[in-house]
């Protein structure tokens, strides 16, 4: 999955947008070095995790689940009820992560259009290339 890790970020007006809606959260280090962040935007009642991403040298500490746990305390507080995302299935870090932070995998009848939406262009971007999903957290 080489093309995946070597993709760019989205542009940074793309990141402004999502900022000017309050819908981007970075972490930072001791430095104030950002190491971490992560993009949402509504779909359908709901906020879809566009991104989240933490730098290879801050992995596994716990600040991607915090950036979600975040996200979940902000949609409760705006009684939104529910957060959603795509993923990959077979990548550790992928599926299996998002389960252990609460998240569970769609059936395709659970899709709304707006996950239907954003399925079709990820794999107009060649992301089916691997095995993707669906997934909710409840709030």
């Amino acid at each position: 999955m080489h093309a995946i890790a070597e993709d760019d970020p989205p542009p940074l007006t793309e990141l402004d947008r999502h900022r000017r809606a309050g819908l981007v959260w970075v972490a930072v280090n001791g430095n104030d070095h950002a190491v971490a962040y992560l993009v949402a935007e509504p779909v359908d009642g709901g906020l879809h995790v566009k991104q989240v991403s933490v730098h290879a040298t801050s992995a596994r500490r716990g600040i991607g689940r915090s950036l979600l746990d975040h996200l979940a305390r902000h949609a409760v507080a705006n009684t939104v009820p529910a957060l959603t995302l795509t993923t990959f299935t077979e990548v550790p870090w992928n599926a299996p992560y998002y389960e252990r932070c609460g998240f569970r995998r769609l059936s395709p009848d659970e899709l709304t259009s707006g996950l239907h939406a954003i399925r079709a262009s990820e794999a107009a971007a060649g992301l089916d290339r691997w095995p993707r999903v669906c997934m909710r957290r409840d709030l």
